[in-house]
């Protein structure tokens, strides 16, 4: 009877402080699982804004008007809360054009910005024809 006593008593269960220890490593495991959830979150948040604003700016420079419209100077506006501005001025070139040339470059720059301060800027060079009358 000696034997069994001794058997029971040391395949009856856990302990307390291997409960304890067990519940310490779920804990640690847990916390530096939140730790990678909350990086992550703030990761997607910032590439969702981001897109956000590329989404924005590349709408502006689709419905920019016509070559032929287009003159150098700057248009401001606001959609969704995001405050653009798309300024036109001559391209620099280092080169010596032709004395006529029949394309002018022109360099356009789409910058929109959120309310929280972000901004994406989107610089392009569009051609317009030079008056040859």
């Amino acid at each position: 009877m000696c034997l069994r006593t001794t058997l029971k008593r040391s395949t009856a269960g856990f302990s307390l402080i291997e409960a304890l220890v067990a519940l310490s490593i779920v804990a640690i495991v847990m916390a530096s699982i939140a730790g990678m959830i909350a990086t992550n979150v703030r990761g997607v948040r910032s590439i969702e804004g981001h897109l956000n604003l590329l989404e924005i700016a590349r709408g502006i420079v689709t419905a920019l008007p016509g070559r032929d419209q287009l003159v150098p100077g700057y248009l401001t506006g606001k959609i969704a809360d995001q405050a653009w501005r798309v300024d036109v001025f001559p391209f620099a070139t280092q080169t010596r054009l032709e004395a006529r040339p029949k394309w002018i470059p022109q360099t356009v720059v789409v910058t929109v910005q959120s309310p929280t301060g972000a901004s994406m800027k989107i610089s392009t060079v569009r051609l317009q024809r030079s008056d040859t009358r």
